[in-house]
This record gives C-alpha cells, structure tokens and sequence, in this order.
C-alpha cells in the first residue's frame, strides 16, 4: 500500500488539479511529477520507455491531465544519496513527488532506523517546499513483480505501478467540486432608438 496517499492532497495540490481540468487545451497548467528512486525508478531491464514514471505520464494525460513526469532515479542508489540530491533533483514549480526508498539500503548494510529516518527526512523536507509526496514502499511486493533476478521490477510490475498512481491523482482532480457557473449574460435590447424629438417653443 501507499504510505502517503494522493487522497491527503493539501487545498494548494487540489487547486493545480482543478485549473488543469478548467483551462483550455492551450491555456492548461503542467502538473509537474518527479519520481525519485533507485533502479526501479529508472526502469533497470525494461527500459526508461518502460518504466512507470513514463507509463504514469502517459496514462494521466490520457486522462485529460497535463502531466510532466519527470524520471529522476539512479541505479543503486540508496535512501542517503536521494536525500543528498533531493534538493538538485526536485526543480522549482514541482507539484508532486513519488518517493520510491527500494531495497538497496538493506541490500547494502544500512538499518532500517536509518532508512525510515532518511525517508521522513525527505518527506519533511518536499513538504516544506509545499510538494506534495507519494511514498511508494509496500511491505509486501507480489513475486510476479520481479524480473529473473528477483530485484527489479518487470514491465507489468511498471504498468501497475503507474495504473494505481494514476488512478489515485485522477481521483483527487474528479472529488473536487464542480465550478460555479459564469453569470449569464442578458440578452441585447430589441428596442428601437426612439426618434430625436424637435425642439418645443421657446426653446433657441
């Protein structure tokens, strides 16, 4: 499950929702999505193209979200190195990010004090910045999941990884309550300019 799900979105998330949803195809805003993470954020063994942060971009915008995800993971990192380059890694204007901690940290010797410190450290730090975070950290992941190696994720792991992201943004933009409607405007007069009157006597 999600640690932090879409659906906690603070008033400022849900508003970038509803101009997205509001504005014209050439005036729409960008939702803009970072992922962090490690291989399975880059899409180690099935290919960027492959990978959820790309399957996530596409999926929203069929949607009718104008979202740029952008993939910023890196192969073997761990919980520390994200937290060092978070602040490089999440641009100015990002709206979300998905937080993707792995399995390298334990993989590598690290606690898991540690970790869970890192990754509060990182959620702290985005929500400061008024990010909102998505932290995807299952504590079961289904064996159909893994590629041979039993580490990274296959391309339907990927798929159904951005299906579930998707779903829970596109729910956020569709509870959000309907627009007050424009003010109709009144109809034009169908009164006929009266004729100048001429002028009565005594008048020069």
């Amino acid at each position: 499950m999600f640690a932090r799900t879409i659906s906690r979105a603070r008033p400022t998330f849900a508003l970038t929702l509803l101009a997205l949803f509001l504005s014209s195809p050439l005036e729409a805003a960008i939702l803009n999505i970072v992922a962090i993470g490690a291989s399975n954020t880059t899409g180690f063994g099935v290919g960027p193209e492959a990978a959820y942060p790309a399957q996530l971009q596409v999926l929203l915008r069929k949607k009718g979200i104008q979202a740029k995800v952008i993939n910023a993971g890196v192969n073997g990192d761990t919980t520390s190195g994200m937290l060092r380059r978070l602040d490089g890694a999440v641009p100015k204007g990002t709206n979300i990010v998905i937080l993707q901690p792995g399995g390298n940290d334990l993989r590598f010797g690290f606690s898991r004090e540690q970790r869970a410190a890192n990754v509060a450290a990182m959620v702290k730090r985005l929500r400061a910045r008024d990010i909102r975070v998505i932290v995807y950290d299952p504590e079961m992941i289904p064996a159909d999941f893994y590629q041979w190696d039993h580490i990274h994720f296959n391309a339907s792991a990927h798929a159904r990884i951005a299906a579930k992201l998707a779903g829970e943004i596109a729910a956020v933009a569709a509870a959000l309550p309907a627009p007050p409607a424009a003010p109709a405007e009144p109809a034009p007069s169908q009164q006929q300019p009266s004729a100048p009157q001429p002028p009565s006597l005594g008048q020069q």
